[in-house]
């Protein structure tokens, strides 16, 4: 796997991320669309393929590219509270690709290394097969009349999650999981050299330099974001190895089930 991930990054991967962008998806700092890109792509698609290729086969990342616009979008109709507000980041369509390029190989291999109870943003699982088992534990907890052990469902929700995902920690977990040294450099890359302007009232802020956090509007985030949640895991994998919890088993012969996790969002069972 890591030989793949490791594998010098081609004009034809370049290409297939920037077709998979939506066109007119908001553009970043620059102010130039995806729609731009392919449209003239003719006149700037190898000037764009030579720069891309340049920062993921190992070049630093050139200044202004990870510049990243943030603008507050309504979560009700009349937002009284910065909690009513949802910040998306905009990202430069460049940086845009570089991430995608990353995202599209890193998927591949992500069946293989995030346990089944994560069922979001891993290719070839939905997230509605994990819906489906909690609706069906939790008909089977509504109905259970009988044994003499308590049973219990807990959902929890992790607040600002991403924003709250610590550089460090996601770094030494690629490191836990086996990623090459090379492929967590090409990620912490990306991840680290952000710069934040807010966006208000068509104004824009002082640069914002952080320290933390995944961007919600980077095609790496989600993914990034589930190698994290795999800690938490873990943990609880082992702590149902060690007899510190015991998940639901629905009739005779079926699995126990102790976690399902949505996402940012996570239903214990015990």
């Amino acid at each position: 796997m890591n030989e793949n991930l490791g594998e010098v990054f081609s004009q034809e991967e370049v290409w297939e991320a920037l077709k998979e962008m939506g066109e007119l998806k908001a553009p970043g700092a620059d102010g130039m669309p995806v729609l731009f890109y392919k449209k003239f792509w003719s006149m700037v698609g190898e000037k764009v393929k030579e720069e891309v290729l340049a920062v993921l086969n190992g070049a630093d990342m050139p200044e202004g590219w990870n510049e990243t616009v943030i603008v507050l979008i309504p979560k009700i109709s009349s937002p009284e509270k910065l909690k009513d507000l949802r910040p998306i980041s905009l990202c430069n369509v460049v940086y845009k690709i570089i991430s995608k390029v990353l995202a599209n190989r890193l998927k591949q291999v992500l069946p293989e290394i995030i346990s089944p109870s994560q069922s979001a943003f891993v290719p070839g699982r939905l997230i509605t097969d994990n819906v489906l088992l909690a609706y069906e534990l939790t008909h089977y907890l509504n109905h259970r009349k009988w044994g003499k052990n308590g049973v219990a469902a807990i959902k929890l929700d992790m607040s600002k999650a991403y924003d709250r995902v610590e550089w460090m920690f996601l770094e030494k977990m690629m490191t836990k999981l086996g990623f090459s040294e090379q492929w967590v450099e090409r990620v912490m890359k990306c991840v680290t050299t952000v710069r934040y302007r807010i966006k208000v009232n068509e104004e824009y802020s002082d640069s914002i330099v952080p320290h933390r956090g995944l961007r919600q509007g980077d095609p790496l985030s989600p993914y990034l974001f589930i190698l994290c949640a795999e800690g938490l895991s873990s943990m609880l994998q082992r702590a149902e190895e060690n007899g510190k919890i015991e998940g639901i088993s629905v009739c005779r012969g079926a699995p126990k089930i102790y976690h399902l996790f949505f996402a940012d969002d996570s239903l214990i069972m015990m």
